[in-house]
């Protein structure tokens, strides 16, 4: 029996976002199919005390050896697809769907003479078109809602038989919830009518009943008709809650491979779901490493090449159409190709809207998380981080094990609100209880290498202090012991780097050095990651180390910089904010340090002190009236300061080096 904790997700690694997970066993079978609004919260608790699950549960969760999950868009959907994959795989865990029920669909007997509106399990028949699945309770609160809208038959046919004989309407028909065709209070035509209404509303034409409610509506009220202007309200909002909550993904005629990705420098994951009769079959994902200069079309040409090239031929394995999120080079020779093996029509093809569209999205959130998921399990894996860092070592020809990494990065918009950041990582794991942050002003705020000085300056004259205090105290106190409960005296900067990285080449990395040289240090090696080709630059080397792309090594470099790089535009942000609403408050007049100061604290952004009201501005301590016009006067009368990318209207953000 296994320990679930051998198999636990990592904190941060479960989505939060709607979804179907699978637990399987140590042989790969799937044991049990869930669904949940939030993965993240409900995989959590099968993780809990042992003791607090239900005993089919715990003994689920031992039996298990691995969890994996999907990302969907919408709960519908996780319900669709957790029905499919129950039927599919047939978990022993899933007692629920052990008896071939199924989920419910909402029916309508079109091939009736009075179309019946009805809730249906089992074999499809011939003549009624079908809606869903849904739970037993959403399905009745939906045909209850329509229902006022769509006054359609829903009565079995010994109810309807009875009403025809007696001319009597069952009750349903008294309450305006039937048409009531049985005694002819509507015509068969007109019946079958709202029946077919109701269908298009379903299958996806909603906008254009709410539209003609709404219109009625209006015309309603222009002629002072407030009675029936409130049903037809009623009508819309009730075709609107129906319609945000069964929103349909595919029709059921839909027959795809929808596939994504989502890439870095080295590595892409590529996730691909599997569409038939417009429900998800089965979804399958890839972590690949990239060629070198490789374009996104191409690593898409030789995917589906892969994927459908071992295929048996035939409609099952290759649907009609593959939806990529960008068109390959020869993506007409790719269709012949597989229309040629599938013996029918294939359609490759992007696409735009609508509902496809919207499930590409989807797919790509999927193969997103897979490479996050990825990259974190790659990075708490011991065997892992311990090639990394041999590989470092040798690479760059270092005597002594790195112990300790310090990564470094500047961030600014157009040399304003120039800040550094320090991350650090110790036996290849981050340490953020380490991180340092620093402000750049004067004249290193002039270029990234007078900024990198400054920082790297800084950061080991802050070193050589404290190691200098700490040689005074062992010297004045040579047999001191920290005496219990007495707390010890921390450093900042106590413990220097086996290897230094900043974010750049040669000139940021000749710069660090220069720092180092300036206070003696010559202990530290430098090295510098560029971006654009993800080269190592050691000091005065012509040329830089190049790394392998599949190194262990390379991945731990870009795993740091890209931290520092986070943490280096997390607080050049928030410095910015401050800096933008401290400015925009120095023209105001009679506003001092101290009421400026209170402004900053009780709004705390540019956009909420501008969208302030004089009122709201005047609720803050020491601004009056008078003083809040002048302020709420001086605020619309300015424009924003940050610079923007003129072609994505972006603020623009750059890391330097």
């Amino acid at each position: 029996m296994a320990d679930p904790a051998s198999y636990r997700p990592q904190p941060g690694e479960i989505p939060t976002d709607p979804g179907v997970y699978r637990f399987r066993d140590e042989f790969g079978r799937v044991i049990y199919v869930g669904k949940a609004k939030n993965l993240r919260s409900r995989l959590n608790s099968y993780f809990a005390n042992p003791a607090n699950l239900l005993p089919k549960t715990y003994a689920m969760v031992h039996a298990a050896a691995s969890v994996q999950w999907t990302i969907v868009g919408s709960e519908l959907e996780a319900l669709q697809l957790e029905y499919t994959w129950i039927k599919e795989f047939t978990p022993r865990y899933n007692l629920a769907f052990r008896d071939d029920k199924s989920y419910p669909y909402l029916a309508v007997t079109l091939g009736e003479d009075i179309p019946r509106v009805q809730v249906m399990r089992g074999e499809r028949r011939k003549g009624t078109r079908y809606f869903g699945p849904y739970t037993a309770g959403a399905i009745r609160e939906t045909v209850d809602t329509l229902l006022r809208v769509f006054p359609v038959r829903t009565c079995s046919a010994g109810v309807l038989k009875r009403a025809q004989q007696s001319g009597r309407p069952c009750l349903l028909g008294y309450i305006d919830k039937c048409a009531a065709p049985c005694v002819g209070r509507v015509s068969l035509e007109e019946h079958r009518q709202l029946a077919e209404e109701f269908c298009a509303f379903m299958g996806g034409e909603a906008g254009r009943f709410i539209s003609d409610l709404q219109s009625q509506m209006a015309e309603a009220a222009a002629a002072q008709d407030y009675e029936r202007a409130a049903r037809l309200r009623d009508d819309v909002v009730a075709l609107r809650k129906v319609f945000e909550r069964n929103a349909v993904v595919l029709s059921e005629d839909t027959s795809a491979d929808v596939f994504a990705m989502h890439e870095d420098e080295l590595e892409a994951a590529i996730q691909v779901f599997y569409v038939r009769s417009g429900r998800i079959r089965g979804q399958r994902g890839w972590v690949v490493e990239k060629v070198e200069d490789s374009e996104p079309a191409d690593l898409l040409e030789h995917l589906l090449q892969q994927v459908y090239g071992g295929e048996e031929t035939g409609d099952d394995r290759i649907p009609r159409q593959v939806l990529v999120p960008l068109l390959p080079s020869n993506s007409e020779q790719l269709a012949t190709w597989l229309s040629g093996m599938r013996g029918a029509r294939v359609e490759v093809k992007v696409p735009q809207r609508g509902d496809k569209a919207a499930l590409l999205e989807t797919v790509a959130s999927n193969a997103e998380q897979a490479l996050t998921l990825h990259k974190s399990r790659r990075a708490g894996d011991i065997t892992q981080r311990s090639l990394a860092l041999r590989e470092l070592q040798e690479a760059l020809g270092l005597p002594l094990p790195l112990l300790r990494i310090e990564c470094y990065d500047i961030s600014h918009v157009q040399g304003t609100n120039v800040v550094a950041s320090m991350v650090v990582v110790e036996d290849g794991l981050t340490k953020k209880s380490e991180y340092r942050r620093f402000s750049i002003t004067g004249a290193a705020a002039q270029d990234d290498t007078a900024s990198m000085y400054d920082v790297i300056s800084r950061r080991f004259r802050h070193f050589l202090a404290e190691q200098a205090e700490a040689k005074q105290r062992a010297l004045a106190a040579p047999d001191f012991t920290v005496q219990p409960g007495e707390e010890p005296v921390r450093s900042k900067f106590a413990y220097p780097p086996n290897l230094l990285v900043v974010d750049g080449g040669p000139p940021q990395v000749a710069a660090a050095v220069r720092a180092l040289q300036d206070l003696g240090i010559t202990d530290v090696q430098v090295v510098g990651l560029a971006k654009r080709l993800e080269e190592v630059w050691l000091p005065d080397d012509e040329f830089p180390v190049i790394l392998p792309r599949t190194s262990q090594g390379l991945y731990l470099l870009q795993r740091i910089r890209d931290e520092a790089h986070r943490f280096a535009i997390t607080f050049h942000r928030s410095k910015r904010g401050k800096s933008m609403l401290a400015s925009l408050l120095d023209d105001v007049p009679g506003l001092g340090e101290a009421k400026r100061t209170a402004l900053l604290a009780h709004f705390g952004s540019v956009k909420k002190l501008r969208a302030a009201s004089p009122e709201e501005l005047a609720s803050v301590r020491g601004v009056g009236p008078v003083l809040a016009e002048a302020i709420h006067r001086t605020l619309l009368e300015q424009a924003p300061e940050p610079a923007v990318n003129l072609s994505t209207g972006e603020i623009i953000e750059s890391s330097l080096g």
